[in-house]
């Protein structure tokens, strides 16, 4: 049976998706191809019609993720006071517990990193995040600062997410939040 070109359109985007959503909650190593399809009601075999390899469906997948980040940041650099709005979204209790709809720069991107295969699209989603936090910042050393802050906010989520104490995990968001707002007022 042929499908026609828009069914596998959608079917592809329907992969990239989910793809991205698995792969920022359980990572890229622990994300079987087979496993994903699956959960399409696809087969494992039907994927290398839509992708060469699993590496080009990480990529696509970051992608994916960077825009779906992007659209969020947007709203948000787009409201009266940005940076605090934005600090109080990336440091937040639904960040931190839902990785699966959230930055990739902390998941996807950072595993990317320790295995040695960094990607242009991670550049890509860092550098839209530093450009909107500079664009808040005042003075020359507007750039310098972006990169703190979100390296801070990157840094800060990902520790929340690793430890086993619950209290733990709220204090190094709370401190954080606190510690980037009341430098940036």
């Amino acid at each position: 049976m042929r499908y026609s070109q828009d069914h596998k359109a959608q079917t592809h985007q329907r992969i990239i998706k989910e793809a991205a959503e698995r792969f920022r909650k359980d990572g890229i190593g622990a994300t079987g191809l087979q496993p994903l399809m699956k959960a399409l009601g696809l087969t494992h075999g039907g994927f290398y019609s839509h992708f060469k390899s699993k590496d080009e469906l990480v990529e696509k997948a970051l992608q994916a993720a960077g825009d779906q980040v992007a659209g969020l940041c947007a709203e948000i650099f787009a409201q009266e006071n940005p940076l605090a709005l934005f600090i109080d979204t990336y440091l937040s209790e639904w960040h931190q517990t839902t990785p699966h709809e959230g930055c990739p720069l902390v998941t996807i991107s950072s595993e990317l990193g320790l295995r040695g295969q960094p990607s242009p699209t991670s550049d890509e989603v860092l550098k839209a995040r530093l450009d909107q936090i500079e664009g808040t910042l005042e003075g020359e050393n507007a750039p310098e600062r972006s990169i703190v802050i979100m390296a801070t906010l990157a840094g800060a989520l990902l520790l929340s997410r690793s430890v086993a104490d619950a209290g733990l995990a709220q204090r190094i968001l709370d401190v954080t939040r606190e510690h980037l707002k009341r430098t940036e007022d």
